[in-house]
């Protein structure tokens, strides 16, 4: 068997760069689990995976399903509640802005979690920390449910959001372990899909359950979901662990990421409600951050044993493909911010409505992703996402022309609809170049720091695409307001429409004055849709500069 097919179809060390020293490190121990060569039992040094064949058949696509399920459901529970706040809210007693606490709580932990995934799995095995994050989520989603007060709500979603953590970057480390090597890219197709549709689907789940049902099943759904993915899980990965060794905690990298990270998020989830830099507590918060995140880089880069491998930038290929995944979710997800913002406060769409005309955008990624993947060793991965973001950049550039004031629905699903070109070639081709450089051991935490910088950057862009969307409407409410006077010819005209059709004065007066609002927020989302097609158009500069594996991508190594 050639070598780039040894260990569970891994990368082989002649693909993947210098192979990891042996022997014992300082404060390491000898790792620890099945796999061994047929001379000595010494544990094989070029994967985690040990020598496990890659499923097959049946048991391969239950696997799939589990695992894919398990990131569907993460992801799906940090954008669900937000929609039900309100609902929340009012039943528990508590204020809007206390109720912004149960996003806050859950982002923050989940923040703060997933950079030491990487870290955990090598300590305990992937494995094992995957079902346990499974089954504590389980349990966590429940106490969700069931809480009777505020205060109660917000623990549980702390501890959901610290044991979420691992889920998905090991959903994705474990579905690619146990693929063949040819077919790891479909593999990388299928699982990208869940990631791709979770986030439209939350929203229109989680207000259809707030209006027919009580609030307490966003939470409850989970239950019977990570019940099934845990002993479907456990069947299927029996005696598949991963090599683990008795590394030693990091604690002050632990308490540094603790501080830098969670200030950061803490600021980047309140700094819209508390008006940025003008409140001392985001000044303080902020401060916090860039203390604690240098600091943490610092120690991180000299520790012996650090809890987030920092090495992994030592890749140009995982440099380059995670800045262009963490900058295009940054554009991405601010974009899935300011639609359904747009549509419901200024177009006059119902929250239904509103996910309706959103939800073209996961059509074709589910129809495309499978088509991508069994053809994704044929191609040069920087072509394909280089295709993506001409796509993106393309709908948003239209989105700056054709969002005007009288535009009807259809304008807005068709464009939905043919982003999902650019979604569904995004995710797969970046993740491949970000993966290709790296052993098989790198996986779990290049995967969990993958996925902490896709987290951070959509959290940036939710934060910096409202606060932009809301101060340039008000310079073009302020330009706007100009031109109503009562020497101006337009206003008398505007004003005696209005009056014809029964408005007294002040009615008349209160009408220009919402349509200059709505139309100041319409000029306000143009901006940023044209700002958005050119960072896009930016990141097909980037790409290039990664290397090409020249049809290796989704076979040995490049899939990962």
């Amino acid at each position: 068997m050639k070598d780039s097919e040894n260990n569970n179809g891994a990368i082989s060390p002649d693909d993947a760069g210098p192979p990891e020293p042996t022997g014992s490190e300082p404060g390491v121990s000898e790792p620890k689990g099945p796999a061994s060569d047929a001379k000595g039992g010494k544990p094989a040094e070029a994967s985690d995976y040990g020598a496990f064949q890659p499923m097959q058949g049946s048991r391969l696509a239950l696997l799939t399903l589990a695992l894919a399920t398990a990131a569907f459901m993460q992801i799906l529970d940090s954008t669900i509640a937000n929609v039900a706040i309100p609902t929340i809210s009012g039943n528990l007693g508590a204020s809007s802005t206390q109720g912004t606490w149960v996003i806050t709580s859950f982002s923050v932990a989940n923040a703060i979690a997933l950079p030491i995934t990487g870290w955990m799995a090598k300590r305990f095995g992937e494995v094992r920390l995957f079902i346990w994050s499974t089954i504590l989520f389980t349990i966590a989603s429940f106490l969700c449910g069931v809480s009777t007060s505020l205060g109660m709500l917000v623990v549980s979603r702390v501890l959901q959001g610290a044991v979420a953590g691992p889920m998905i970057p090991l959903s994705l480390s474990l579905l690619l372990a146990n693929y063949p090597a040819m077919r790891r890219g479909m593999a990388l197709s299928l699982w990208t899909m869940t990631v791709i549709v979770a986030p439209i689907f939350g929203p229109i789940v989680g207000g259809y359950i707030s209006d027919n049902y009580q609030w307490g099943w966003i939470f409850f759904i989970n239950v019977p979901i990570g019940i099934f993915v845990a002993i479907l899980s456990r069947v299927l990965l029996k005696g598949r662990e991963t090599l683990t060794s008795a590394r030693p905690m990091n604690y002050t990298g632990l308490a540094l990421l603790v501080i830098g990270i969670g200030a950061l998020q803490y600021m980047l989830d309140r700094g819209k409600e508390l008006d940025w830099f003008n409140s001392n507590e985001i000044i303080i918060f902020a401060i916090m951050a860039v203390v604690g995140i240098t600091f943490l880089v610092a120690w991180e880069m000299t520790d012996e044993n650090p809890i987030i491998d920092l090495s992994l930038f030592k890749s140009r290929n995982f440099s380059l493909g995670v800045t262009c995944i963490g900058l295009g979710m940054l554009v991405y997800y601010g974009s899935i911010i300011l639609l359904p913002l747009l549509l419901q406060t200024h177009f006059g769409y119902t929250a239904s409505l509103s996910g309706l005309a959103s939800a073209p955008v996961g059509v074709l990624p589910v129809l495309l992703s499978p088509v991508i993947g069994r053809f994704a060793n044929r191609i040069d991965m920087r072509i394909l996402a280089t295709f993506s973001f001409a796509i993106f950049a393309a709908c948003f550039h239209a989105r700056a022309f054709l969002f005007t004031p009288d535009m009807n629905m259809g304008i807005v699903a068709l464009l939905q609809f043919l982003q999902g070109i650019g979604v569904a070639c995004f995710f797969m081709p970046l993740n491949s170049i970000a993966y290709s450089e790296l052993r098989p051991n790198q996986l779990a935490a290049a995967a969990s720091l993958s996925n902490f910088i896709r987290m951070l950057c959509a959290s940036i862009g939710a934060s910096i695409t409202t606060t932009f969307w809301e101060r340039r409407e008000a310079l073009h409410h302020t330009r706007l307001t100009e031109f109503i006077n009562p020497f101006s010819q337009a206003t008398s005209e505007a004003y005696q429409r209005l009056m014809n059709l029964g408005y007294t004065q002040d009615q008349a007066q209160a009408k220009l004055a919402r349509e200059i609002t709505r139309q100041g927020f319409i000029m306000s989302a143009n901006e940023l849709y044209w700002l958005f097609s050119i960072l896009f158009l930016c990141l097909i500069f980037v790409i290039w500069f990664s290397r090409h594996k020249s049809g290796q991508v989704a076979t040995s190594d490049g899939a990962h």
